[in-house]
């Protein structure tokens, strides 16, 4: 699952050079916030979990992933919707790569051993902004569970 959610944040090198282009990293740092935060709290545990997959999955310290993490929290706060953020994984990422980010908030969600009603909705809600199958969807969560 690591190496599959590195996939996600990498973004191609024609796309990188161009400075205009938005920030994959963060959008997809950014819908991971969200889960954590779906439920009215910050749960600790699921802070960590996010924290982990972002270290593994873009191999950064723990600075640069503290900096990645709260520039999200910022563009969460910042966004008007969900489409603002899922209009760039749209753009930029494959199938496989969605599938990837709807497992990681899954890792997210569940992280606390709580499920809550919010949290599933958030990632129903990205799951049909970024066209992942129902059957793709809940996959993910069974595998989440495990």
């Amino acid at each position: 699952m690591i190496s599959t959610l590195k996939a996600l944040f990498e973004i191609p090198q024609r796309e990188s050079s161009k400075p205009s282009k938005p920030d994959l990293r963060l959008a997809a740092a950014a819908l991971l916030v969200e889960t954590a935060r779906a439920d009215f709290t910050e749960d600790k545990v699921e802070l960590n979990r996010l924290s982990q997959l972002l270290k593994a999955s873009l191999k950064l310290g723990q600075e640069e992933v503290d900096a990645l993490v709260l520039n999200a929290r910022e563009r969460v706060e910042e966004a008007a919707s969900l489409y603002e953020l899922t209009k760039v994984i749209n753009e930029h990422c494959s199938a496989d790569q969605k599938l990837q980010l709807i497992s990681a908030m899954w890792s997210v969600a569940y992280a606390d051993g709580d499920l809550s009603k919010y949290e599933e909705h958030l990632i129903r809600q990205v799951a049909d902004l970024t066209y992942v199958p129902h059957a793709d969807y809940i996959h993910c969560k069974l595998a989440a569970t495990k």
